[in-house]
């Protein structure tokens, strides 16, 4: 079935009395390195797959999720008899290499062995909630300030902090009541197809008549979308909101189909000549091994839209403790260790995210796209206002 949002969720299931073990255990991570120089996944929309959009996984029950982990923890007695005693369990929406090197290195730091449990966001939730205070999760991972707000409201974080997180974290990207911290931040920006010379400064303009049949975008649907909506309507209104959808909808060069990436191809094969999307999918194009991937990013222009405004729509990546975490203390370490320069660095090398210090320097792909001034609103509303982001896509007509 699906929620609100129309996105699907699962039911929750009764007890069976005897339950096949799950098939989708916790692994233990091995290094897994890719510089900005090696070959990329470029032809994959590997963020949004791995991310929000992953094939549902079937749930199992609570005794099962307990067998399975226990069949994982035997496994790596085997594997890893010295640091068998020490081990932190990951429940995780974020499926890339930069997070498997970064596991790897808090292992080689501290001897704790990092095992995840990998999901969408609204796996992770409904399967927590079905765990309970029986859940083996430890620390919590996701993407988007709306899955944590998700996480918050459900009661499924417990209140974290210390002298660490506070100096790396600012104020701003974390919980109020430090439930969670982020670690990453990603922009959503314009593409505009260098040759079709288009001056455009401000998402707002998207909505104007001059780009009739120029736009290409994804599904309403998406949450990256809800997300940007989400927090117009936090700032602007609902009225201001749904006159905007319907302009940008009114400018669609196809109907929304696909990702960021295949936007971006589109627009460059001559579907239209703007797109809006995340600035890691244009960044993965120019560092792409491949050649044609490179030549579609060098026909694209980076738009930081909004520089005379609000500022650029920001989304985060975060983690916070599990509400019911066996493994406190371990799980406190590795969400320090995220926050930590060589982590910070990672993030930004492997994945081409922005790091969430501030006084981490910027690697030269992310340095290129310049200074920005970032929408202020808090990340809640991303979650608190989604539902009536895709009430609004609705009635304008943004399917």
């Amino acid at each position: 079935m699906r929620d609100g949002v129309g996105r699907r969720v699962f039911a929750a299931r009764a007890p069976r009395r005897q339950a096949a073990p799950s098939n989708r255990r916790f692994e233990l991570v091995a290094p897994a390195v890719r510089r900005l120089d090696a070959p990329a996944p470029a032809a994959q929309d590997r963020i949004e797959n791995n991310s929000q959009e992953s094939p549902p996984m079937p749930l199992p029950s609570r005794r099962a999720v307990l067998a399975g982990a226990s069949l994982a923890a035997l496994a790596a007695c085997g594997q890893r008899q010295a640091s068998a005693n020490r081990h932190v369990n990951v429940y995780s929406a974020r499926h890339y290499d930069s997070d498997r090197r970064i596991y790897a290195l808090f292992t080689e730091r501290t001897g704790i062995d990092v095992r995840v449990l990998p999901a969408n966001g609204d796996q992770l939730i409904e399967r927590l909630r079905q765990e309970g205070d029986q859940t083996e999760a430890d620390l919590i991972v996701t993407v988007d300030g709306g899955n944590l707000w998700r996480l918050t409201e459900a009661g499924l974080l417990q209140a974290t902090t210390s002298p660490a997180l506070e100096a790396a974290v600012p104020s701003r990207f974390r919980d109020a009541q430090n439930r969670w911290w982020a670690f990453s931040k990603r922009i959503r920006i314009i593409a505009a197809r260098r040759d079709a010379g288009a001056a455009i400064q401000s998402m707002d303009e998207l909505a104007e008549a001059r780009f009739r049949g120029q736009i290409c975008a994804r599904s309403s649907s998406n949450t990256y979308n809800l997300s940007m909506m989400a927090a117009r309507i936090e700032r602007l209104g609902r009225a201001n909101a749904l006159a905007w959808a319907r302009g940008v909808r009114e400018n669609f060069a196809r109907p929304p189909q696909g990702g960021d990436i295949e936007q971006l191809r589109a627009i460059v094969a001559g579907t239209g000549s703007i797109a809006i999307t995340n600035h890691y999918y244009l960044l993965r194009l120019q560092q792409s091994a491949d050649s044609a991937e490179r030549a579609v990013a060098a026909a694209l222009a980076p738009i930081v839209p909004d520089q005379r405004g609000a500022g650029v729509h920001v989304n985060i990546s975060g983690a916070g403790v599990s509400a019911h975490a066996r493994r406190r203390d371990e799980a406190v370490q590795l969400l320090e260790f995220l926050v930590t320069p060589e982590a910070q660095r990672v993030v930004q090398e492997l994945n081409l995210e922005f790091p969430i210090r501030p006084d981490t320097a910027l690697l030269a792909p992310l340095a290129a796209l310049g200074r920005f001034h970032e929408e202020q609103i808090p990340f809640d509303a991303l979650g608190r206002r989604q539902s009536e982001a895709a009430r609004v896509y609705e009635e304008a007509g943004w399917l």
